[in-house]
């Protein structure tokens, strides 16, 4: 597949020749670049050779209609992107629920106004734009983010957080899939934690994840969207990589991995092999030489010492 880079895209999904040359006429006139389908399956054809930047999909046509041909060019994450407007001369409510649960962004009635749907299209063509370039930033500097609602259920990922979910939770690929109950409890105290405050990142340890693997709360980004970081590591390799980069010794830096990765004093005692109060004058040091005060700034230091690799 692949995209054009120097006009405007769009491809108008209609029965109708009349509508057809109406909107061609006013999208070329408009400095745009039209394909046209008279039907459904035709314009999923289409996209199998090129992507458009903008969809105009007639909701009524013979064979498969415009909510059906929409719900089937969503699934294809190449399109995922590309904005669907609904075209109709239905304006019931029921019938724009299904043209928006279908993936459209938006709903015009006919007989189509052009310079309205041109007004909308441009809204909706920089909305768009705006995301897919965040995203391509993202997976880009490859980092291994992804959103949640406060009820844990993943909003999107880029492609690096997804390999890493993908080996920590078996089911993730589930449509409408919510992360476990111990991530929505610790999603739930960060988005209420004060303003300021670093929430302490979580240590998911599933089964396929033997390595282990840190969540991350970086911020709330959205109304219900709260953004997240990944960081994946072995014990050895957290415990290098802070030992050399934040200047502490071995046993300060086994000590500040298990910090960042939750665990209290009581905790990082058993597992080191230690009494709590040798683990807290060891954390008296670390604050010291890092120039924090307290335990969460020190764990997000590590975290984030630990994700540049």
């Amino acid at each position: 597949m692949h995209k054009r880079e120097t006009r405007t895209l769009v491809l108008v999904v209609d029965d109708s020749p009349g509508t057809l040359r109406l909107l061609t006429d006013a999208l070329e006139e408009a400095g745009m670049t039209v394909l046209v389908a008279r039907a459904g399956e035709h314009a999923l054809s289409i996209v199998e050779k090129v992507i458009p930047d903008m969809i105009l999909m007639d909701a009524v046509m013979p064979g498969t209609d415009g909510f059906s041909t929409c719900r089937k060019l969503k699934q294809n994450r190449s399109l995922a992107h590309v904005p669907v407007i609904f075209m109709t001369g239905l304006s019931d409510t029921e019938h724009i629920i299904e043209g928006l649960e279908a993936g459209g962004v938006d709903y015009v009635t006919k007989p189509i106004v052009p310079g309205e749907l041109l007004a909308r299209i441009r809204v909706h063509l920089s909305n768009a734009r705006i995301a897919q370039s965040a995203h391509i930033a993202l997976d880009a500097f490859g980092r291994f983010l992804l959103a949640t609602s406060r009820g844990g259920h993943v909003l999107w990922y880029t492609p690096q957080a997804a390999k890493l979910l993908r080996t920590a939770f078996i089911d993730f690929d589930r449509e409408n899939y919510a992360l476990p109950d111990e991530v929505q409890l610790w999603l739930g105290q960060c988005a209420a934690a004060p303003a300021g405050a670093e929430p302490v990142p979580l240590t998911v340890s599933q089964r396929n994840a033997p390595a282990g693997m840190l969540l991350i709360y970086i911020a709330q980004i959205g109304a219900d969207e709260y953004l997240l970081r990944l960081v994946e590591g072995s014990i050895d390799d957290g415990r290098t990589l802070l030992k050399q980069k934040l200047a502490v010794t071995e046993r300060e830096a086994e000590v500040l991995l298990w910090v960042a990765r939750g665990k209290s004093n009581r905790d990082i005692a058993e597992i080191l092999d230690l009494s709590p109060r040798t683990v807290n004058k060891h954390l008296e040091q670390i604050y010291a030489k890092l120039g924090v005060e307290n335990r969460a700034s020190a764990a997000a230091l590590a975290v984030r010492t630990i994700g540049v690799r």
